[in-house]
């Protein structure tokens, strides 16, 4: 017989989600993000500066005055990341499971790569305008919007095996 209390291909996917975003050096924000198509991960990628830009070297803020002393125009999203990390790989048709909505730059690359689904965990900017917009342009878009449905508040991973 079986094992039973596995988790869902969902759950499996956010975790993974979830775990990129481990990565992230943002003290503020982490969030990861996983590419997938017919159960199969294509990419993983979470919040942070590009390849050759130190994170010893641009600021964390996020507020300040100057846009440029905050972390908001250098670093890259999750979701871009993701899609970038995925090296040409066809995305056409895949889903992203990613921890926080994605903001309205992150929708348009997300329509241009042709995935079609977005799961997410948290939607804690629902209101904001960069968040508004992307939902607008999902929709338009022909893009499924959905929040994960599980019961697992956490999954453990355990090194000692």
């Amino acid at each position: 017989m079986k094992r039973k209390g596995y988790i869902s291909w969902d759950e499996y996917f956010m975790g993974v989600a979830l775990l990129a975003a481990k990565r992230s050096k943002d003290p503020n924000t982490q969030v990861g993000a996983c590419i997938v198509h017919n159960n199969v991960i294509l990419s993983t990628g979470y919040n942070g500066f590009p390849y050759g830009c130190s994170d010893d070297e641009y600021p964390w803020e996020r507020e300040d005055d100057f846009q440029n002393n905050t972390k908001y125009p250098f670093v890259v999203h999750a979701e871009l990341n993701a899609i970038l990390n995925s090296q040409g790989k066809s995305l056409k048709g895949a889903t992203i499971y990613v921890a926080l909505f994605p903001c309205n730059e992150c929708a348009k690359a997300i329509i241009q790569s042709g995935i079609k689904e977005v799961v997410y965990l948290s939607d804690k900017y629902a209101e904001s305008p960069a968040t508004l917009a992307s939902k607008r342009m999902l929709a338009s878009a022909g893009v499924t919007i959905r929040r994960i449905e599980t019961s697992i508040k956490e999954i453990s991973l355990d090194f000692n095996v």
